[in-house]
């Protein structure tokens, strides 16, 4: 059986998340596309949903629910669950952030504004998580729901292993 992510094309290969760049220059590339998306769209990035967002970028990890209201609570926001689960539930609708299922917690999207299934590697060791494009409707899953009748409207992909940065640490 092949791998769904077999059927990547290159343009869509490279994961997201495990290479070296400008961090500020992405955090606040995304914020500003955020922010241009919400504008286009009539949406309300309010200063909670921000804030959150802005979380979840520079940690380039997948943060949990309670961790994320620590850090608004740290920020000055409010620190009742509604608060996060209400701006997590927003980004996540309008595809700004992901949500992990594996680890129960939610990670920045590294392609926003693009219809896409994602496919994440999850570092076993520091949690960094990387997103790479996956087609599902296209591998194994795709012919095997096709077998079946069955249309596919939402998938997720998710592997665990031990990133670039960890490798050292996961064989010692």
């Amino acid at each position: 059986m092949t791998s769904d992510l077999a059927s990547l094309s290159d343009k869509e290969a490279p994961a997201l998340g495990f290479h070296e760049h400008d961090h500020d220059t992405c955090v606040s590339g995304a914020l500003a596309a955020a922010d241009e998306r919400c504008a286009e769209k009539g949406l309300r990035l309010t200063p909670v949903r921000r804030k959150v967002l802005e979380l979840l970028l520079q940690e380039h990890r997948a943060l949990g629910a309670y961790t994320i209201l620590d850090l608004l609570r740290d920020a000055g926001f409010g620190s009742q669950p509604p608060v996060a689960y209400r701006a997590l539930d927003f980004l996540v609708e309008n595809g700004f952030v992901h949500k992990v299922e594996r680890l129960n917690a939610f990670v920045a999207c590294a392609h926003p504004g693009e219809n896409h299934s994602p496919a994440f590697m999850i570092c076993r060791v520091c949690d960094a998580v990387a997103e790479a494009y996956s087609t599902p409707s296209k591998g194994a899953l795709g012919a095997a729901a096709r077998a079946a009748g069955f249309q596919i409207e939402r998938t997720v992909v998710e592997a665990e292993g031990v990133c670039p940065a960890c490798v050292d640490k996961a064989t010692s």
